[in-house]
């Protein structure tokens, strides 16, 4: 197989990834991606470990093509390497029956670590009421909430971003207050803030859970603080106890405008002689209440820098201690009450999902054939079949020993999956003579990855084991040194279009907090040769009430944003875009036209994949000028803009991230650096931004000295639709807009359009992604 894919990323002379299947009384039944020396008690740990009702004595191993025997288990950890601790084969199917009813209740050991006790506190992070705990949020999951504690109202998001690592944003509003005097279109005051907390030491069984809180590190940072907080769970009580400064502390801290600052690391000694000591306890009463109670060491009377103080705090609330309740109606939803300082009745509602798991199962049917189609000759029947499941520009080849498929990928968000959905759909139709199937998947003509599997492989699609699996578990991709496209191709797509909702957000303008847009964007596409593509854009707004008071800054790259986005309708794009590839592979992009709303002009870029895409390395750079927000084909005479700027991406698939770094001169003739952090869980990317440039070619305040700053997620319409999709949709959201560090928002980065077929990434969701139900 070495011979047919040289420098395959994920090669099938090596141990091959199995997939078991554990059914019955288990957390999470369903079929598992497992390492080749996997065992029962690595299946059942996958699986969330026994239900109480299992009958562990009775468990049965079934693998294909033999009959049942039996598997008699035991607790997962006396289980584990013990005679009884069967290694698995690919296709092994474990049943954990139910236990006779009357028999006595298996229980369950609960693990430490506070799973219980994750709830929001008031502005969302993982804690009590006023303040937090160790706990962290479980990885890839996420929280929308509200609470009201009069004079506050907070609205918050919480992700937990990696193991021991959540992060949250919020905004704070305090009622009966404005944010600005003699504005009332504005409304109350409200502050945008940013929280992280890191876990950096695990519950263990005598030590407990410490973590690192740090909130409102940047800006004005009027509840800013910073803890240290220790959590210790004797179940089904948990105890926590911890130090602050800041709006935990003597005194709250100072603004920092343009930069980050954490005292507990800058003035250790003096975050120690400002932090006061705080407090709680947890009682999960069932598994659907939990009871708390805290000591708050906010000192609400010294806070001077809350817009609050003044108006309700100018002596001492009547107590520090905070009592509350918990319930969890459903899984994701959790409604709190509370009574806080003494004399406020608190109210709080969150949701918490999977970062990622369709809310809609996914199902692609499958392909039947006709009985005109089967009597077409073999190529014709293969190409019938693929543009049925989502397949165009299909060309198809065979030899004596080798069946060559090369198809465009029109629906697949992954490549794997798209290969996989490909093999078996042409795996009734592989001629009994071959000994190898090839496939070559393309983005507009353009070869992006490979993949080559034995066709004996194929041979059980008639059996009652899943076809998928074997396919997952046997196919071999790479990434470089792509073999030129078969030619000629039928079924090719010269046209396309897209239509999709769209809604955007422009917040904290002093007009208002919160302004919006509704309603479609769409597009028409044209592919008239290999790599090249005419775009024609517009979008239309309805729902628009974007306006602003502020005046554009002196050198208005983005400052000015508010009068292109109060347009109810505009034309978005127009424009050529072209890429080119090489064999090894390098890539090429030039486009020129209306580039975006706001600039048009040309533009283009290199990125070349290092070590198997681990590294992209590249460069960009465009002249462009400014557009007319009235008009779509004029420009404005306010002289051109260019960019000179080295591009690069670390992906790290071990921890489904990547980094990327912009570094050179930006749209306003600043110079500097622009850093992303990206995750991405089972197709969503959660990414957040920061730059530091030279801002001395600002003459205005605001520019100078500022740092651009922001996060987005981008969501793939797969998790709504029922079916599979190409399609994401990317949200941004951002402080007032201004000029730094700013880049042509282009039509398709060509890092991103490398995206996921990087050779180390197709190998991390081959092996990740299409793993059964957890």
């Amino acid at each position: 197989m070495t011979a047919i894919l040289p420098g395959t990323v994920h090669a099938i002379g090596v141990p091959q990834p199995i997939t078991a299947t554990v059914e019955g009384e288990v957390l999470r039944p369903g079929s598992y991606s497992l390492p080749h020396d996997a065992t029962l008690s690595t299946l059942i740990a996958a699986a969330g470990g026994y239900t109480d009702n299992a009958d562990l004595s009775a468990a049965t191993l079934t693998r294909e093509s033999a009959k049942r025997v039996a598997a008699p288990l035991s607790h997962p950890r006396l289980l584990k390497g013990s005679p009884a601790d069967l290694p698995l084969a690919d296709g092994d199917t474990l049943h954990i029956p139910t236990r006779t009813p009357g028999a006595p209740v298996r229980t369950r050991p609960r693990p430490a670590g506070g799973e219980s006790f994750t709830g929001p506190n008031n502005f969302g992070v993982t804690g009590l009421l006023e303040t937090p705990n160790a706990r962290v949020m479980p990885e890839n999951r996420y929280r929308f909430g509200a609470t009201q504690v009069h004079p506050y109202r907070y609205y918050y998001g919480t992700v937990g971003l990696f193991d021991r690592l959540e992060v949250n944003g919020r905004v704070t509003e305090v009622i009966g207050v404005p944010g600005f005097d003699n504005n009332t279109s504005y409304g109350n005051f409200k502050d945008k803030a940013v929280d992280a907390k890191f876990q950096f030491l695990k519950e263990g069984k005598y030590l407990p859970a410490i973590a690192l809180v740090v909130s409102d590190p940047t800006g004005t940072r009027v509840y800013a603080s910073q803890a240290i907080v220790a959590s210790k769970e004797i179940f089904p009580f948990d105890f926590s106890f911890g130090f602050g400064n800041g709006r935990l502390g003597e005194q709250p801290l100072p603004p920092q405008m343009n930069g980050f600052e954490i005292e507990l690391f800058s003035n250790p000694a003096k975050w120690a002689a400002e932090a006061l000591p705080f407090g709680g306890i947890q009682y999960a009463a069932t598994p659907w209440l939990t009871l708390l109670a805290e000591y708050s060491p906010i000192r609400y009377e010294r806070q001077t820098t809350d817009p609050a103080q003044p108006k309700y705090f100018q002596t001492a609330v009547p107590s520090p201690f905070n009592f509350g309740a918990r319930v969890k109606p459903l899984k994701w939803l959790e409604i709190d009450a509370s009574w806080q300082r003494g004399t406020d009745i608190g109210v709080s509602a969150s949701v918490a999902f999977d970062i990622g798991r369709p809310l809609v199962p996914i199902r692609d049917e499958p392909y039947r054939e006709t009985v005109e189609a089967s009597r077409a000759p073999l190529q014709d029947r293969i190409a019938f079949a693929l543009v049925d499941v989502g397949f165009s520009d299909i060309a198809v080849a065979t030899d004596a020993f080798t069946l060559r498929v090369d198809a465009e990928n029109d629906r697949y968000f992954f490549a794997p999956r798209a290969v996989e959905v490909l093999l078996a759909t042409i795996a009734p139709l592989v001629p009994a003579n071959v000994e190898y199937v090839r496939v070559q998947l393309k983005e507009n003509g353009i070869p992006v990855a490979e993949a080559a599997i034995t066709a004996s492989v194929l041979s059980g699609a008639g059996s009652g084991f899943l076809l998928t699996n074997r396919i997952r578990a046997a196919a071999g991709f790479r990434s470089a040194n792509f073999d030129p496209p078969l030619r000629p191709t039928t079924y090719r797509r010269w046209f396309d279009y897209s239509l999709k909702p769209s809604f955007e957000a422009f917040l904290n303008d002093p007009s208002g907090f919160f302004k919006y847009r509704v309603g479609v964007a769409g597009s028409v596409s044209a592919f008239p040769w290999r790599g090249g593509t005419a775009l024609l854009g517009v979008e239309g707004y309805p729902l628009n009430n974007i306006s602003t008071s502020n005046a554009p800054l002196s050198i208005p790259i983005r400052s000015d944003v508010a009068e292109y986005m109060g347009e109810k309708a505009s034309l978005s794009r127009l424009l050529f875009d072209q890429i080119l590839g090489t064999r090894e592979p390098a890539y090429f992009r030039a486009e020129a036209g209306m580039l975006e709303t706001m600039f048009g002009g040309v533009d283009a870029e290199a990125a070349l994949p290092l070590w198997s895409g681990r590294i992209l390395a590249g460069a960009s750079g465009s002249l462009v000028r400014k557009r007319a927000p009235d008009d779509p084909f004029r420009f404005l005479d306010t002289g051109n803009y260019h960019t000179a700027l080295l591009q690069g991406r670390l992906n790290v698939p071990e921890i489904d991230a990547a980094i990327d770094v912009k570094w050179g001169r930006f749209l306003a003739g600043d110079t500097g650096v622009r850093v992303a952090v990206s995750k991405f869980v089972r197709g969503v990317t959660l990414s957040a931004w920061y730059s530091a440039t030279d801002t001395d070619v600002f003459t205005d305040p605001y520019n100078r000295g500022y740092h651009d700053k922001g996060i987005s997620v981008e969501i793939p319409i797969r998790l709504f639709a029922g079916r599979d999709s190409e399609t994401a949709y990317r949200f941004s959201v951002l402080p007032w807009t201004r000029d730094v560090a700013q880049d042509i928002n282009r039509y398709l980065p060509l890092f991103d359009w490398i995206g996921r077929n990087a050779g180390v990434l197709l190998d991390r969701d081959q092996q990740s992604t299409y793993r059964g139900p957890r």
